[in-house]
């Protein structure tokens, strides 16, 4: 009934208690789970949970906050893109978080590599023709401005994808919907400080709202501060039906459709 789009089970903290989640996801019914890619060192491992289990896919890309790594070119993305059940490029974007601090004193303008990145991703993944994953932090205006100059508009050229893990304005879900884009809420839309973002959770229409966990971070209420994992995306379900007026199974069943269409090939 549900499908976490979104999560990092290659993770040590995660991928060391695999069995046990696979029983929690089951129990929580929920049926598919999308494992992310943030590194091309990480791959191997990311693809080989897809591969060992016929309810997990793969996502194939570098993180923009990843540094002192190999760095991915449009060949080596179409590589990875074709192996088997891998369905997404990603995740890529920009993180602009905290340069002054994390970044040693950085600005905007020091943070090229990581649009010339995106770039890269975003070609793979119209030459692919498979979504991107859009990771956005402190940077949702040159994140919309790039994807725009690479012809992302949602016409026959566009990859199209995702924004997953949303804590944008509603301006910037308004701009993402209008390029063609998905928007997935994670467990930040059942804090406490939220308000905001569930008032985005209202707006975004079903038919282009997709759910995950961003796991192992991030976990919901009741089980924030603790380590996340996929059998809790039903958490967010919940919190999407409470705001919309809807059954928590009819947002299962629609976001599920939604991840279908978007991610071909991952039916149940």
């Amino acid at each position: 009934m549900f499908v976490d789009s979104h999560c990092h089970l290659s993770f040590p903290e995660l991928q060391s208690q695999l069995p046990q989640i696979r029983q929690a996801m089951a129990d929580a019914k929920v049926d598919r789970a999308l494992c992310i890619c943030t590194t091309l060192e990480e791959f191997e491992d990311v693809h080989a949970l897809a591969m060992g289990y016929d309810n997990f896919w793969a996502s194939a890309g570098v993180h923009p906050d990843t540094e002192n790594l190999a760095e991915p070119s449009v060949e080596t993305l179409l590589e990875l893109a074709a192996r088997p059940r891998v369905v997404g490029i990603g995740e890529t974007g920009l993180d602009y978080y905290d340069m002054e601090g994390r970044k040693g004193g950085r600005t905007v303008a020091d943070m090229e590599w990581q649009r010339e990145r995106f770039r890269v991703h975003i070609r793979a993944a119209q030459a692919c023709r498979k979504p991107l994953i859009i990771h956005t932090r402190s940077a949702s205006g040159d994140t919309v401005a790039i994807l725009k100059e690479e012809g992302e508009d949602g016409s026959a050229g566009s990859a199209g994808g995702v924004f997953h893990c949303f804590t944008e304005t509603m301006d910037v879900a308004r701009a993402a919907l209008d390029l063609g884009f998905h928007i997935s809420f994670s467990g930040i839309l059942t804090f406490k400080s939220a308000a905001d973002l569930r008032e985005v959770a209202k707006f975004v229409p079903m038919d282009r709202m997709l759910i995950e966990t961003d796991s192992p971070y991030l976990a919901p209420v009741p089980y924030r501060g603790k380590v996340n994992n996929p059998a809790y995306v039903p958490y967010v379900a919940r919190q999407v039906a409470e705001l919309r007026g809807l059954s928590v199974e009819a947002v299962g069943e629609a976001t599920s459709r939604n991840f279908e269409a978007l991610f071909r090939g991952v039916q149940a």
